[in-house]
């Protein structure tokens, strides 16, 4: 047999309808096996599985209503005045679980950070900042300011005004609205000393800075469904993060412990195949666009759930750099077989070498969920699992 001239290969593999107690591990088993099947490749050890996380959910029944939230929100923050900080800007993120939120309280205090969301969604840009001589760290603005200063401002790819959007919610819901734009999380402390934050990433920041300063109540989108409200679904760890709009009603939220689903698929293909492949689930990937600045990764994490061999991060020589340096004399074969033997020979722990630079040290999980994201899509394509071949080999194997 030659050598393989085809590295990685990602491929969308299409699934049945996902339904509310589907046996998961045993379709997307099968469904991997028939793909194989009909397009005429085999599979090898160390493929990965990937699964995408909105079928696990919908799987296991990981819903809840916006009334189940109301009443959490209630029990948890008190139900009167609520100060709603940092959340992102979205239709499906976030919108619904605003509006099972003003259910459970009585007034609304939404902070917003400007001149974007923690993922970019632009309120206002950054030159309209700069011509209205705002610092956006330490301003302080109303509702009525904001106006003022900048009119009303549509998002670029959704056309909606949020700051109308959420109001009217918030309004729509029972509760009074009071909106503002701040980006020091103490400040909501002069509206209310109960605070819902909903920011992802720093989320655990700014709930210290909240206490450090004095608030009485500090809740995260992470602290609310994390049990279950009158039979609902929920989840234990990330509470609301990581949840996507279902109906005008209903949320789906991120999915339970899958750990065993992604062992039992692992485990189904090595019965089947003999084939020790890796599998893991996967939301949003880490990446972010260039033209609406937006960072795509508005879950908590990027896999959930993954066997153990995709623990870690890659450790991979730069062909590049070697060529460039190293071996900047040979060329042809003998460059071939220079580079190869680097390959053989390279050390199990490659951080911080020279030969190293420009190569990505991220979580294996990040980027195999990122390029399964890119596969899959968030649309119509049908392909909620992703068969990843040949990531593992390098110029050598």
């Amino acid at each position: 047999m030659g050598e393989r001239r085809v590295g990685t290969v990602s491929r969308g593999i299409r699934c049945p309808i996902i339904r509310e107690g589907d046996d998961l591990s045993a379709i997307v088993t099968e469904s991997v096996l028939k793909a194989a099947e009909s397009d005429g490749f085999a599979l090898r050890d160390r493929d990965v599985i990937a699964v995408t996380e909105s079928v696990v959910a919908r799987s296991q029944g990981n819903y809840c209503s916006v009334d189940d939230i109301a009443e959490d929100v209630r029990k948890k923050l008190g139900g009167e005045t609520v100060g709603v900080i940092f959340p992102i800007l979205s239709r499906n993120r976030f919108a619904i679980c605003l509006r099972g939120i003003a259910k459970g309280a009585k007034k609304i205090v939404l902070m917003l950070s400007y001149p974007s969301d923690e993922v970019g969604n632009e309120l206002v840009s950054l030159d309209k900042i700069d011509v209205a001589g705002i610092n956006p760290y330490s301003d302080v603005l109303t509702e009525e300011r904001y106006r003022e200063l900048f009119g009303e401002n549509r998002h670029e790819f959704t056309d909606v005004d949020y700051v109308a959007y959420y109001k009217g919610i918030i309004e729509e819901s029972g509760a009074e609205a009071e909106i503002i734009f701040a980006n020091q999380a103490k400040t909501i402390l002069n509206y209310t000393d109960r605070v819902l934050t909903c920011d992802i990433h720093t989320r655990a920041r700014t709930k210290r800075i909240l206490k450090e300063a004095g608030a009485q109540v500090v809740c995260g989108l992470d602290d609310i469904m994390t049990a279950p409200v009158n039979g609902s679904g929920f989840n234990e760890k990330y509470g609301l993060l990581g949840s996507n709009k279902s109906t005008e009603d209903t949320i789906k939220l991120f999915p339970h412990e899958c750990r065993e689903l992604v062992l039992t698929i692992q485990k189904n293909i090595l019965d089947k195949t003999g084939k020790h492949v890796e599998v893991m689930v996967y939301g949003d990937g880490a990446f972010k666009d260039p033209q609406g600045k937006i960072w795509e990764l508005a879950d908590p994490v990027v896999s959930p759930a993954f066997t153990d061999g995709l623990i870690g991060t890659p450790n991979e020589l730069k062909l590049k750099y070697l060529a460039d340096n190293d071996f900047a004399a040979l060329s042809g074969e003998a460059l071939k077989e220079a580079i190869s033997e680097s390959i053989r020979n390279k050390d199990a722990n490659l951080k911080g070498t020279m030969a190293t630079e420009g190569t990505t040290p991220r979580q294996l999980t990040d980027l195999i969920g990122s390029l399964c994201d890119l596969t899959s899509g968030s649309g119509d394509k049908g392909t909620p699992v992703v068969l990843v071949q040949g990531y593992f080999d390098s110029y050598v194997a």
